[in-house]
């Protein structure tokens, strides 16, 4: 029996003892569990923001244009403003700091009906009537034609010379005048009048070779004239302005220049008495015809069109 109840006390204390192990044992399992949880979760947040960061870096084309095309069309939608008359103005696209030049004359023929007159001779005064046609193969630069009928006019020098010193004065008259020109336009601009009228203007370079006639006029009437052909440049300048698409208002100032044959000194019954004679034996001298031009021009097409943007 004493054995027994031994047996049965070392039987319970190891019973005991194993039961307090486990329980001891079995706390440590349990606190893990719980604390782990929050733990892996806080983990999983962390690794799903460092995951998602470099997606948001790395972008999408097709989205990034579609958003810059859209705030476009907002900036262009908030720039929009209604005129007086309803129409919608977009400011940097219909604003022109330099405005258009408002007459073109590229692929253009111009009509230039004109009078003229001479400015440097103090014994004759000519008046030119005539006209010019010129094509114009780009805005400034144009090929032409001329032609001039003039009629004389004996000026006061005249007269005085004949009276005060008993003396004819040796002149010629010229009969008509033609030309090839070219123009070219290098200088363009407008200017306000009474701040209120816009006028636009330019001035042009012209330059070409021709032809004039000129005639003696005989000292003494018994004698026959006789004719020049003179080989003819000229060089001028002018001013054009502008009226209308089809209309404009030129003056300027014209040098022809040409080597004349004078009725030769002396001339008598019996010393170069004909014509032939007397043109054989002319005294030459070169001449500065310098004339002043006053043109209206009607230009063909009347109308024109841009053919480039503002």
């Amino acid at each position: 029996m004493r054995h027994s109840k031994t047996l049965l006390a070392i039987l319970g204390l190891f019973v005991v003892t194993t039961i307090g192990t486990t329980a001891v044992s079995a706390q440590p399992e349990e606190e893990p569990e719980v604390e782990i949880e929050p733990e892996v979760e806080g983990e999983g947040e962390g690794e799903a923001e460092i995951e998602i960061e470099p997606e948001e870096a790395q972008g999408d084309l097709e989205a990034d244009s579609a958003a810059l095309a859209e705030s476009d069309a907002q900036a262009e939608e908030h720039l929009k403003t209604e005129g007086p008359l309803g129409e919608y103005r977009v400011a940097w696209q219909d604003i022109v700091v330099v405005i258009r030049k408002p007459f073109l004359k590229v692929r253009r023929w111009e009509m230039q009906p004109m009078l003229s007159t001479t400015m440097n001779d103090n014994m004759i005064r000519h008046y030119g009537a005539g006209g010019q046609i010129n094509y114009y193969l780009t805005d400034v630069l144009a090929v032409g034609v001329e032609g001039q009928y003039f009629t004389k006019q004996f000026r006061e020098p005249f007269d005085l010379v004949a009276r005060q010193a008993r003396r004819l004065p040796t002149i010629n008259k010229y009969n008509f005048a033609a030309a090839f020109n070219f123009h070219y336009v290098p200088v363009y601009g407008k200017f306000a009048v009474l701040d209120k009228h816009i006028v636009t203007w330019e001035t042009y370079f012209t330059a070409g070779l021709g032809v004039t006639q000129s005639e003696i006029i005989p000292r003494d009437p018994r004698f026959a004239s006789f004719s020049n052909i003179l080989i003819t440049p000229n060089v001028g300048a002018s001013m054009r302005f502008f009226l209308f698409k089809w209309l404009t208002i030129n003056a300027g100032i014209r040098d022809y220049l040409f080597i004349d044959k004078y009725e030769p000194v002396g001339r008598s019954e019996t010393m170069y008495a004909s014509a032939d004679d007397a043109k054989e034996n002319a005294d030459s001298a070169f001449i500065n015809n310098v004339m002043f031009q006053l043109s209206v021009s009607f230009w063909l097409p009347p109308t024109f069109e841009y053919t480039t943007f503002r």
